[in-house]
């Protein structure tokens, strides 16, 4: 069994039509747990480290698809969190979908509240409201959550699904 932490963060698109609430709801209905979590809204130079620095975006996408996104994320507050749990990494990128809406399956939270193609918003130069960032694996969940938070800001507890899920870890 392989407890893991990783970050999402709710996109200020999702902020902005108030289903933070509605999908975090779905994370914890698959028993993850909050770990930590804040509203922040970084500037310029945090989403750098965070797009560039960890997620190498300019060197993978451009600098256009750098500018496009940095503009959409610094439309409005975000809230990020640190969730953790068996496998959380792939469970979340599992729930989230993928990163175009417009390919993400019904059922996942991309497929259920965003449709928007990579083709159109390159064509109207927008970036695109995919509703929430997760960490695409364990090194980038690392770097992401010391990024995003300080130590003393993450709180270790049990819930009542972890009792079920991993009483023989604590034995």
């Amino acid at each position: 069994m392989k407890i893991e932490q990783t970050l999402i963060i709710f996109k200020p698109d999702t902020i902005q039509r108030g289903i933070t609430g509605e999908i975090l709801t779905r994370f914890e209905k698959a028993g993850l747990k909050i770990v930590a979590t804040k509203m922040v809204a970084p500037n310029e130079k945090h989403y750098h480290k965070h797009y560039e620095d960890i997620g190498n975006m300019i060197s993978r996408r451009g600098q256009k698809a750098f500018d496009v996104t940095l503009k959409f994320m610094r439309d409005g507050p975000v809230v990020a969190m640190v969730l953790e749990g068996i496998e959380a990494i792939s469970l979340v990128r599992k729930l989230v979908g993928t990163t175009e809406p417009k390919a993400s399956l019904p059922g996942t939270i991309r497929g259920d509240y965003a449709h928007m193609s990579f083709v159109h918003a390159d064509e109207e130069g927008l970036g695109v409201p995919n509703l929430i960032h997760a960490s695409g694996d364990a090194d980038d969940a690392e770097k992401e959550i010391a990024h995003w938070f300080s130590g003393n800001e993450i709180f270790s507890y049990e819930t009542a699904h972890e009792k079920f899920t991993q009483s023989k870890r604590k034995k």
